[in-house]
């Protein structure tokens, strides 16, 4: 049986890459990670656009509640994310923490904040509910 580590792959994805989140420390009740953000993530208004907010907490969430199940042989899919924005920003290093606030057998509750590095004020904060499922069979 591999490690909970290996069951998910590079920690990333292609999506994660593009929206540029890294993540820092994976555990079974927390994940922390980091992305900085710029132009790249702008709106036509020139703000970061709250989707990348959204996708930064469903990434941190899910990738936390996967790694909580992998010894099971399960990972975690989103089934609802709620996400408040709660001011613009034009651009930041963000830190990104995640934790577990329920865990059952079927489904979790995480909450996640984004907090700009420099100010330490909060830009963004949602809860993400994810379905534990079996992995696919090869």
């Amino acid at each position: 049986m591999s490690s909970p580590a290996q069951r998910i792959p590079d920690k990333t994805s292609r999506f994660t890459d593009s929206i540029g989140l890294v993540f820092d420390d994976i555990t079974a009740t927390s994940v922390r990670g980091h992305a900085d953000l710029n132009e790249k993530h702008h709106t036509p208004w020139g703000v970061v656009h709250g989707g990348v907010y959204a996708s930064m907490i469903e990434s941190a969430g899910s990738v936390g509640a996967s790694y909580a199940v992998s010894e099971r042989n399960q990972f975690a899919v989103g089934v609802h994310n709620a996400t408040d924005f709660l001011r613009p920003s034009t651009g930041a290093r963000v830190q990104v923490a995640a934790k577990a606030l329920f865990q059952g057998k079927t489904q979790q509750l995480w909450e996640v904040v984004i907090t700009d590095e420099a100010s330490g004020k909060e830009l963004s904060r949602g809860q993400l509910r994810t379905q534990n499922v079996d992995m696919p069979s090869a």
